[in-house]
């Protein structure tokens, strides 16, 4: 994937110069969202739509509501996906938080065919970590950054100078007797009514595996509980800079619609 360089004040990047407006859908495993991105200086152009992920989300139920989200938008341009699963070549490799039948599923044909549009489809944590690198709090670094968003489980994304490696699944690395997201994610923090204190230690003990690990420059937390990232950013003992998410739940809209024109 290609690297550019942009910033959210309206600096345009040097790679993306079309003016041409993408839109942007976050499928997440509890809304689906959408909304047409300026991907020049990565906006919002219209108030984004969301619409409660299907029980159980199948592909036919998930394009469906994708079909609707573009229908409702009245859209006929490009449109970038943001999929909660690791993407080869248009193809789901894997399924987290959404139904398992999406494995061996060619997302690109089966978006394409239900919208009539160009699709191009991502993974839903590298589309946010896209965004955070060239419009939010990434666009400035250099080295290693890895970005962190907390929700339902943990998803990653690496770069490296501003390219992106992508398919990362470091939410999986074990840590205390299983994966590091049924130990440290934002819902297990709920699930299990802890306060800030208490998940800040958990997500400490995570992000120092990650440390260990790849030895980054930077990391950047998103996910909605970024919003709140005074209450626990302070509670870290890490080597590294931890620096939260500026974009928060626009991320992985903005970054999928970019990402179409890379």
């Amino acid at each position: 994937m290609a690297s550019w360089l942009s910033t959210r004040n309206g600096s345009a990047s040097p790679l993306i110069k079309q003016e041409m407006n993408v839109l942007g859908i976050d499928i997440g495993g509890s809304s689906i969202k959408a909304a047409p991105v300026n991907p020049v200086n990565g906006t919002l152009v219209k108030e984004r739509l969301h619409i409660p992920t299907p029980q159980p989300a199948t592909p036919e139920a998930v394009s469906n509501i994708i079909a609707k989200l573009v229908a409702d938008l009245n859209w006929t341009g490009p449109i970038g996906c943001g999929f909660p699963a690791v993407i080869r070549n248009g193809i789901a490799c894997t399924a987290a938080n959404i139904d398992p039948t999406w494995i061996g599923t060619n997302l690109v044909e089966a978006f394409s065919a239900k919208t009539r549009s160009k699709v191009s489809v991502l993974n839903d944590a590298d589309a946010a970590g896209l965004a955070e690198m060239h419009y939010g709090a990434g666009r400035n670094a250099s080295g290693t950054t890895i970005v962190v968003t907390a929700g339902t489980g943990l998803g990653t994304a690496l770069f490296r100078n501003n390219t992106l490696i992508p398919n990362t699944e470091f939410g999986h690395i074990q840590l205390n007797g299983g994966s590091a997201e049924e130990f440290a994610s934002a819902a297990v923090k709920t699930r299990l009514n802890l306060s800030y204190s208490e998940w800040a230690k958990r997500l400490d003990d995570y992000l120092q595996c990650l440390e260990d690990l790849f030895w980054p420059d930077l990391f950047i937390i998103g996910g909605e509980i970024s919003n709140d990232h005074a209450l626990f950013l302070p509670e870290l003992t890490l080597k590294t800079t931890v620096m939260p998410a500026t974009l928060r739940n626009d991320a992985g809209i903005i970054g999928a619609a970019a990402a179409v024109l890379l």
